[in-house]
């Protein structure tokens, strides 16, 4: 959307009605992590994540569940608010290619059937909050089905899910977030309409290319590329398209990439950027970028000043790479600040295990 969208009425009066502003103006930026590992998380890494997100439970005839591994898995994370009071660790429901969302959400007895197994798990487990990743609402890219009627079920769902969690509460908040993605992927949540719902939106603002597009692109790119054709998803048109939409800045929380993706066999115009390519080749996460990628075997490092992304092209083998570094995220972190957005999200915990691109996060945010 055209910037002049957005500092509209609706955005305003929104922002200012919501309690989340609080958060950003007082100059205290979340930084949210996304976690699927089994291994133990540092210390120094757990002082620098306000949320730890845990992936994933599933739905399951209608109900959020938690199989018994995931479980313990869960209450490893659970037990370092003992030592991190500071700390919350929520359970994400969802992920890609998984589906019963459209038919959880199709009535409102089914929806109350999801809301309640909700409540009763984080209850029962001792987590701070359930965070919704259904990818996507009236949208079925990734194999699950869906249904025309997927954008209003939504906001039903969300509204039961709140209330839900507000009953099972007695006096404690408990947090409900959602994943979303941005640009087409994104029509089927009417945004304004479960912003009162939610505390915030993890933005996914990475796989902007990825297998299913047909060229290469900064897969996480804060700005566009003077390549970039009109219509190319960053993570700056994302928050634009969220603001206009009614979203108060405070409950945007963008994402940041700790891996990459690889194309191979691309046409080699400059140097792979919004080339067409053979085939996808694969993703890697950062220890790995930094051993075998990043200006070694033929990889140059290059930097998109206009996309503020850095970028790797193989001339001899034709192969280009895309991934955040501490470079775009800090970037990125000031853009944050300059918007008075919510913090940074990133994907995922087991991708850094040095720390280094969550200290680039944690740094940028302060």
């Amino acid at each position: 959307m055209p910037s002049r969208f957005r500092f509209t009425l609706f955005p305003l009066l929104a922002m200012l009605a919501c309690a989340p502003l609080a958060h950003a103006a007082s100059g205290h930026y979340r930084v949210v992590a996304y976690d699927t590992v089994h291994h133990p998380i540092p210390a120094a890494d757990v002082d620098r994540i306000d949320t730890l997100i845990f992936a994933f439970a599933h739905p399951a005839d209608g109900r959020v569940t938690l199989s018994t591994a995931a479980r313990a898995l869960l209450q490893q994370r659970i037990a370092l608010k003992a030592a991190h009071p500071g700390l919350k660790v929520m359970i994400s429901v969802g992920g890609w290619s998984v589906g019963g969302f459209s038919d959880a959400a199709m009535t409102a007895e089914s929806r109350q059937r999801f809301a309640d197994s909700a409540a009763a798990l984080l209850v029962d487990t001792h987590a701070d909050g359930l965070d919704v990743d259904w990818e996507y609402p009236g949208h079925h890219e990734s194999g699950i089905a869906s249904s025309p009627q997927d954008r209003e079920h939504f906001t039903a769902l969300l509204k039961a899910l709140r209330a839900a969690l507000d009953r099972a509460g007695h006096g404690k908040h408990y947090l409900l977030t959602i994943a979303a993605a941005d640009g087409p992927f994104v029509d089927g949540i009417d945004l304004a309409a479960v912003a009162p719902s939610l505390d915030w939106f993890n933005m996914m603002t990475y796989d902007f290319c990825n297998v299913m597009t047909p060229t290469t692109c900064n897969h996480t790119g804060l700005h566009a590329s003077a390549l970039a054709p009109a219509d190319a998803r960053t993570l700056s048109r994302a928050v634009r398209q969220f603001l206009a939409a009614g979203v108060p800045p405070a409950k945007l929380v963008p994402g940041v990439a700790f891996y990459a993706r690889e194309f191979a066999d691309v046409d080699p115009a400059h140097h792979g950027m919004f080339q067409k390519y053979g085939h996808y080749q694969g993703g890697h996460d950062w220890p790995q970028l930094k051993a075998d990628y990043i200006n070694r075997n033929g990889y140059v490092r290059y930097w998109d000043a206009k996309a503020d992304a850095p970028y790797l092209w193989n001339e001899k083998t034709r192969r280009f790479i895309t991934y955040d570094d501490p470079q775009s995220i800090a970037a990125k972190a000031a853009y944050v600040k300059a918007q008075h957005l919510g913090g940074l999200m990133y994907w995922e915990q087991g991708s850094d295990p040095s720390d280094e691109l969550l200290k680039a996060v944690w740094q940028g945010l302060q």
